[in-house]
């Protein structure tokens, strides 16, 4: 029987056919199935790097010397791959989050928030115990981050189970809360004292306990353990999902929350779990931006993506392009941190203005976000097809 892995875009069992199926049938199923599985996104990257090189050439940039930029910026050194690397590590982390959300059925659009809360727990824990040793303090801020931001995705879960206050105004409601929470805490009672007392003091902590410091990988580059974490996460979330009995739960309810209550179930238990679990991981790609910076402190212009350089939305896109599958997200944040590295070559390359690098960006979300539709519509339709040729051959 044609099969593939449960939650992977990957390659096609080549089992045999059903019985009553016609060949050409199969032959063409499986094709189709290929074609999804393989071929869907990079085609989705195509169209929008084709809708990228006219609004180069209507600018007036030459979309081949742009595109070699961005590729260069991106992949073509050492230096280029660290920096790709260490912009992927929050999208990883995010983007698995939003895989445990999404294979519940619940839309977590608060991982900004998220991010936020996990980095701030996570500088109160250094800064309340700064002389406790390396390989323990570590541990710790990482895990207060994971803590802050599941607590702060848990609430709107309850919320949602409970209430049902939809999960996505109510995520996003508490960005809004977080950043202001942020800027008051780094404003005041968190600001760096040793900084002069003047109207333009910069709204940051202290430089954060070296003993909370992420280990660096390759001092040549500035290749931090965050990669670590983020390949770790992203494999043990792979486990949950597909290995363990809560994430069997936790998929059930997703595809179907009446059939799980009426299998003995906690729909709403398994909500806030899911909201939870992943807004623990958007905290933990907080406290990684936080402990794997250069300045060693958390600072903030005011804004969320002051701090998180937006990798809370850009997660989502991350998720969504590695088909809702953790390990598949490694690979797809690491294509759009690269994208969002080598655009500012880009920009250099051919003078062309920030807003339309924005606009690229925006581009690939929106040719990612409809090729899942059409994937989904594709499927349906492949299975109507098996459906029907099973009943003209009984």
């Amino acid at each position: 029987m044609i099969s593939k892995t449960a939650g992977s875009p990957g390659p096609i069992d080549s089992g045999s056919a059903p019985k009553g199926t016609s060949t050409g049938h199969v032959v063409r199923d499986r094709w189709g199935r290929l074609l999804l599985s393989w071929f869907a996104f990079p085609l989705a990257i195509l169209g929008a790097l084709l809708v990228g090189a006219v609004m180069l050439w209507g600018l007036g940039a030459n979309p081949v010397t742009a595109y070699r930029a961005l590729l260069e910026g991106a992949f073509g050194s050492a230096d280029a791959l660290t920096q790709t690397a260490l912009k992927a590590v929050p999208l990883v982390l995010v983007g698995v989050g939003i895989c445990i959300a999404f294979r519940a059925n619940v839309l977590n659009i608060g991982a900004e928030g998220q991010m936020v809360v996990g980095a701030l727990v996570g500088t109160l824990t250094a800064l309340a115990v700064p002389g406790v040793p390396r390989p323990l303090l570590i541990p710790m801020v990482l895990v207060a981050g994971a803590v802050g931001g599941g607590l702060w995705g848990a609430i709107p879960g309850a919320l949602k189970a409970y209430f049902n206050v939809n999960e996505i105004l109510s995520t996003i409601m508490f960005n809004i809360i977080a950043v202001q929470l942020m800027n008051y805490l780094l404003a005041f009672p968190l600001i760096d004292k040793t900084q002069h007392i003047t109207f333009a003091r910069i709204p940051q902590t202290e430089r954060l306990s070296p003993n909370a410091d992420l280990p660096v990988l390759n001092h040549a580059t500035g290749l931090h353990g965050g990669v670590v974490v983020a390949v770790v996460m992203a494999v043990a979330v792979y486990v949950l999902l597909w290995r363990t009995t809560l994430g069997f739960r936790l998929r059930a309810v997703g595809l179907s929350r009446e059939a799980s209550r009426y299998g003995g179930m906690s729909v709403k238990r398994s909500i806030v779990v899911a909201l939870a679990l992943s807004g623990a991981m958007a905290g933990l790609a907080g406290a990684v931006l936080v402990f794997g910076s250069l300045s060693h402190r958390m600072v903030t212009d005011g804004s969320a993506t002051g701090f998180t350089q937006s990798a809370g939305f850009n997660g989502i896109v991350a998720a969504l392009f590695g088909g809702l599958n953790p390990l598949w997200t490694i690979v797809s944040s690491f294509i759009f941190g690269g994208l969002l590295i080598g655009g500012n070559s880009m920009q250099i390359a051919v003078q062309v203005p920030s807003s339309l690098i924005v606009a690229l960006n925006g581009v690939v979300v929106v040719f990612v976000v409809s090729i899942e539709h059409a994937r989904r519509r594709a499927r349906e339709a492949l299975r109507t097809a098996a459906d029907q040729a099973d009943g003209g051959g009984g």
